[in-house]
């Protein structure tokens, strides 16, 4: 479990008692650039590619409510903001989040470790291949320019290509898909992956403040909505999927990329009103999963800004696989951290409804 042993080694020398308390585990620490002295206590740098999102308020969901224009002719199966309502001011503990998505690479070697199914379209799109890159010599000419030519799709006349050509040809695709987000996986599949990675899936608030920085703004870079900011149905890709992190605009307060764009993401929750919500809607209740992030194809409607906002929602049956949906994962912070922030815009907003949300509270399924 090589993931597993990664944070085992980072709470040993980050979080553990003797790198709090003892001089030589201090040491150790600041030599690795792992912590910082912060009012008297030792923080420990985030695990391997996670970010830390302090403790404090944020401003979560939105009191929007759509134009006749924004609703005629979208061919929506919900309305435009209303199961964002109300705006309101979440209080989190600190927490780590992922600064990209899972990617290929990382679920290949969860499918290897564990001998889970792999998500179906690697058969199809030949990323398959990379649990077996030591087999890929073995195999004679024939089949090699077979699968560059039907399954990578490469125009060339590979009648004319030599074998080791062949084979760099194979693994250029294969290395650009391991950076890119894996899909098609279900909601468990997603939960057992964090898990076994000695994490969890997101909160649909922790998920949110990830995003969207504690004021709430719009977008992951502000306000203001940018064309191209973000991998949505407009770029050209070979597999619709970009490698994470493609897009440099694509970064929250926190430096969490692609939250607007690329892939919508699984998250704990089960799709549930806000609390003081004025929407009414049949698919609340503990049937279906929210999603969130806007993604590069689901529905064709992913170039529309409003799917970008932070605080949009979606949801999905659990048991669902769509090319365009993936996940990345979330992690308790020691609370003892003295990272937090100050008030959240509109904290003290009297129509401003203020809850508290910890882990493993709420509608974490």
């Amino acid at each position: 479990m090589e993931a597993a042993e990664g944070l085992a080694r980072w709470r040993h020398l980050g979080r553990g008692p003797q790198a709090r308390s003892h001089p030589m585990g201090l040491a150790l620490g600041l030599l690795l650039g792992g912590a910082a002295l912060l009012g008297g206590a030792v923080q420990a740098a985030p695990p391997p590619g996670m970010v830390l999102v302090p403790a404090g308020p944020f401003v979560m969901g939105s009191d929007r409510r759509p134009t006749p224009d924004q609703q005629v002719g979208m061919g929506m199966i919900k309305p435009l903001f209303l199961d964002e309502h109300p705006r309101h001011v979440v209080e989190l503990p600190a927490y780590y989040i992922d600064r990209y998505e899972v990617t290929n690479a990382q679920y290949a070697r969860f499918v290897a470790a564990t001998g889970r199914p792999p998500p179906p379209h690697w058969a199809r799109n030949g990323y398959l291949l990379a649990l077996r890159r030591d087999r890929l010599r073995e195999l004679d000419l024939e089949r090699l320019r077979r699968l560059v030519a039907y399954v990578f799709r490469e125009d060339v006349d590979t009648r004319r290509l030599a074998r080791d050509e062949l084979l760099a040809r194979i693994e250029r695709h294969l290395a650009r898909m391991d950076r890119e987000p894996v899909t098609e996986v279900t909601w468990q599949e997603a939960h057992d992956y964090c898990a076994w990675a000695g994490k969890r899936l997101p909160t649909e608030a922790e998920w949110e403040k990830a995003a969207r920085g504690p004021h709430g703004q719009e977008y992951p870079w502000g306000n203001r909505w940018l064309a191209h900011a973000s991998n949505t149905g407009e770029e050209s890709w070979p597999d619709g999927v970009a490698p994470v992190g493609s897009y440099e605009k694509d970064r929250s307060p926190y430096g969490v990329y692609d939250m607007a764009g690329n892939v919508s993401e699984w998250v704990q929750d089960w799709y549930l009103p806000y609390p003081g919500s004025d929407y009414r809607s049949e698919a609340f209740g503990k049937r279906y999963k929210v999603i969130r992030g806007a993604a590069w194809g689901r529905e064709g409607h992913y170039a529309l800004r409003e799917f970008q906002r932070g605080a949009y929602r979606f949801y999905l049956d659990p048991g669902a696989r769509m090319l365009d949906v993936g996940f990345r994962c979330a992690m308790d912070a020691p609370q003892e951290a003295p990272a937090t922030e100050g008030p959240a815009a509109g904290a003290e907003r009297p129509m401003a409804t203020r809850l508290s949300a910890r882990p493993g509270s709420g509608t974490r399924g």
